[in-house]
């Protein structure tokens, strides 16, 4: 009889300890779980907060692009303004430089007075009398 007591015993200890180790392993993986999930959001807020941090970033960069884009108008109005001359030499500047590089295949010349194209169709005509 003792030997079966003992049996029994051996036996419920084991299913003791199986019974044990699965609910150990069952709290366990849920803990893992939760701190996969706690990975996974702290990873996924730093991937957020990196992505926010850029798009500030680019927003400064653009906004400082502007004022300064805007300086460089102002400057050139008041050069303008100041010099009427500036015009035709930003002209000649731009008009040199696409010859050098060849983008000015042929140039015509039209004589002007006041900016207004001398036509020879006058030429012919007869003075008034």
């Amino acid at each position: 009889m003792k030997d079966l007591f003992s049996g029994i015993a051996m036996l419920a200890l084991a299913v003791g300890l199986v019974v044990g180790i699965i609910f150990g392993g069952v709290a366990i993986w849920s803990q893992l779980r939760v701190y996969n999930a706690t990975s996974i959001g702290k990873a996924e807020l730093a991937r957020a907060d990196q992505n926010r941090q850029i798009l500030i970033t680019q927003a400064k960069a653009e906004k400082e692009a502007a004022e300064l884009r805007a300086e460089a108008i102002h400057v050139m109005g008041k050069a303008a303004k100041d010099f009427p001359e500036y015009r035709q030499q930003e002209f000649m500047a731009a008009f040199g430089e696409a010859l050098r590089e060849g983008n000015i295949s042929q140039i015509i010349y039209v004589p002007t007075e006041a900016n207004i194209p001398v036509l020879e169709a006058n030429r012919l005509r007869p003075a008034a009398q």
